[in-house]
C-alpha cells in the first residue's frame, strides 16, 4: 500500500515537472519577472500557475473514466484534432515574441499577491492543458484506485513537482543573471515551436498510417 502512494507521488512529480517545463507564455513571465523584478516575483507566478495546473489536473483525474471512454470511441479523429492543435500552439510559440509584450506588461510594479494571482488566471484561461494531461495521464497510467488517499497523494506529487520545476528554474535564472540575455529567449521559443510542430506532424502520420 505505502510502496503504491509511494510511485503514485513519484509518477505525479514527472507528470507536475512536465506539464510545468514548456516554455510557452507563463513559463516566459516567470523569466521576465525574475529578471526585472527579482527570484520570488518570478517564484510566486510560477506557483501560481502550479495552482491552475493542480485544479486542471484534478479536474481531468475525476472525470478520467468519461474521459476514457470517449477518447477509446472517437481515438482516430482526436488524434487528428489533438496533433492539429498542437501544431497550431507549436506555430503560436515559434512566430510569437513574448518578451516584448511582457516588457509592456510589466511597466507597473505588481506586489506578489498580485503576481500569484495573474499567473494563476493566465494558467487558468489555457482550458487545452487538459488534453495535455490526458495525455500524460494515459503515457504513465496515471489512474486511481478506490482508496481514499489515491487523489490527494497523486494530486500533491503534480503540484510538487511543478513547484519543485519553478524553484529550480526561477533559481538558475537569477543565478545567471550577469550573463542572461532576455532577447535569446526568442531564439529559446523557435527551438521549442520547432519540436512542438514536428511532434504535430509525427501525430498525424501516425494517426493516419
Amino acid at each position: 500500500m505505502m510502496v503504491d502512494l509511494l510511485e503514485l507521488f513519484r509518477t505525479g512529480m514527472i507528470i507536475g515537472i512536465l506539464v510545468s517545463a514548456p516554455m510557452g507564455p507563463i513559463g516566459m513571465l516567470c523569466i521576465q519577472r525574475t529578471l526585472s523584478e527579482g527570484r520570488w516575483h518570478g517564484f510566486v507566478s510560477g506557483l501560481g500557475a502550479a495552482l491552475s495546473d493542480v485544479i486542471y489536473a484534478a479536474v481531468t483525474a475525476l472525470s478520467m473514466g468519461l474521459v476514457v471512454n470517449f477518447v477509446e470511441a472517437h481515438q482516430k479523429p482526436l488524434e487528428v484534432f489533438g496533433s492539429l492543435v498542437l501544431g497550431a500552439f507549436g506555430y503560436y510559440i515559434f512566430q510569437a515574441n513574448p518578451v516584448k509584450r511582457l516588457r509592456k506588461n510589466s511597466a507597473s510594479r505588481l506586489s506578489l499577491v498580485q503576481d500569484f494571482i495573474s499567473a494563476f488566471l493566465l494558467t487558468l484561461s489555457n482550458v487545452l492543458i487538459v488534453f495535455l494531461y490526458i495525455g500524460l495521464f494515459a503515457r504513465f497510467s496515471f489512474v486511481f484506485s478506490a482508496s481514499v488517499w489515491d487523489v490527494p497523494i497523486g494530486l500533491t506529487g503534480i503540484a510538487a513537482g511543478a513547484v519543485l520545476w519553478w524553484l529550480l528554474i526561477t533559481y538558475l535564472v537569477s543565478r545567471l543573471r550577469r550573463w542572461f540575455n532576455i532577447r535569446s529567449i526568442r531564439i529559446l521559443n523557435r527551438i521549442v515551436g520547432s519540436a512542438i510542430i514536428l511532434l504535430s506532424i509525427l501525430g498525424l502520420v501516425y494517426a493516419f498510417a
